[in-house]
């Protein structure tokens, strides 16, 4: 099981979504407690980070196996996220 740590700038920035894109963020994050590649996830190019679609938006995050843990650092949606 891993734990999955979300950062704050993503709290601030999930408030501006709407409510059902955030239920739906909200259900992906808790999954990836169990598994931090589910199935349609995909590595970053260029960096060690991965990402998983829901909708229009990205969720970006990193994945440390050593200890367990998921950092999810950006959350927006397609046409911003990767500025």
């Amino acid at each position: 099981m891993y734990q999955v740590i979300i950062e704050n700038k993503v709290r601030k920035s999930t408030r501006r979504f709407p409510k059902e894109i955030v239920r739906r963020i909200d259900k992906v994050l808790t999954s990836l407690c169990q598994n931090p590649r589910p199935s349609g996830c995909e590595k970053l190019a260029g960096t060690d980070g991965w990402r998983i679609r829901v909708g229009d938006y990205r969720i970006l995050y990193a994945i440390d196996d050593k200890i367990k843990l998921v950092t999810i650092y950006d959350v927006d949606h397609r046409r911003e996220v990767y500025r």
